[in-house]
C-alpha cells in the first residue's frame, strides 16, 4: 500500500489557517432532481436547422467543423478576395485614367489643335531669298553617282551641304564636339 507521507518539499511549507477564508461545501440536491440524460433531444430553438453534421475535422486550436462548412468557409472567402482584387484594379484603372486625362490637358494647353488633326508632321517654312534659289529649285538637284570626275556636283552638294550646316548652327547655336 501506499504510504501517506507527504512529499519533503511540501512538507517545508507552513500551512496556515484563516478566519477569512471559507472552503465550499457540498451542495444538497432537492429530493425532485432527476439526473439528465446521455442523449439530448434536439433543439427546440432551431439554431442547426436540422442540418447537424458530424464536425470530425479538428484544427490544433480545438476548432471542429465539418468539411462542407470548410468549403464553404474558403468560397466565401475567394468570393471576398476577388471583390477587393477587382475593386483594386478598378481603383488603379481609374487612376491611370486620371493621369492619362492629365497629360492630355497639358498637351492641348501647350500645343492646342496639335492632337486634334491627322498630320502631325511639322515642317519649317522655307525661306527664299533670290530669284536665283527659286531657278536652282526648278532645276534637278545633280546627282553624286552620275559625277564620273567627282568634279562640280560633289563640290556644289558640299558647299550646300556646309551652307546649312552654318544655318542650323547659327538657328540653334554650335555644338562642339569633346
Amino acid at each position: 500500500m501506499q504510504e501517506r507521507r507527504p512529499h519533503p518539499l511540501l512538507a517545508q511549507v507552513p500551512l496556515t489557517v484563516s478566519p477569512f477564508i471559507s472552503l465550499p461545501t457540498a451542495t444538497t440536491l432537492p429530493y425532485t432532481y432527476k439526473s439528465i440524460p446521455s442523449t439530448l433531444p434536439p433543439s427546440s430553438t432551431g439554431e442547426d436547422n436540422g442540418t447537424d453534421k458530424p464536425k470530425y475535422v479538428v484544427s490544433a486550436s480545438g476548432h471542429a467543423a465539418h468539411p462542407d462548412e470548410i468549403i464553404a468557409s474558403c468560397k466565401a472567402l475567394q468570393a471576398h478576395l476577388q471583390q477587393i482584387q477587382d475593386d483594386a484594379e478598378r481603383t488603379v484603372r481609374e487612376w491611370e485614367d486620371g493621369v492619362r486625362e492629365r497629360e492630355l490637358a497639358e498637351k492641348r494647353r501647350l500645343a492646342p489643335g496639335w492632337l486634334d488633326r491627322e498630320e502631325k508632321i511639322l515642317e519649317p517654312a522655307k525661306k527664299r531669298n533670290s530669284v536665283a534659289a527659286s531657278n536652282a529649285k526648278a532645276a534637278p538637284e545633280p546627282n553624286i553617282m552620275d559625277s564620273q570626275d567627282g568634279g562640280p556636283a560633289i563640290r556644289s552638294l558640299t558647299e550646300e551641304k556646309t551652307a546649312e550646316g552654318e544655318e542650323l548652327d547659327r538657328a540653334f547655336g554650335g555644338m562642339g564636339l569633346r
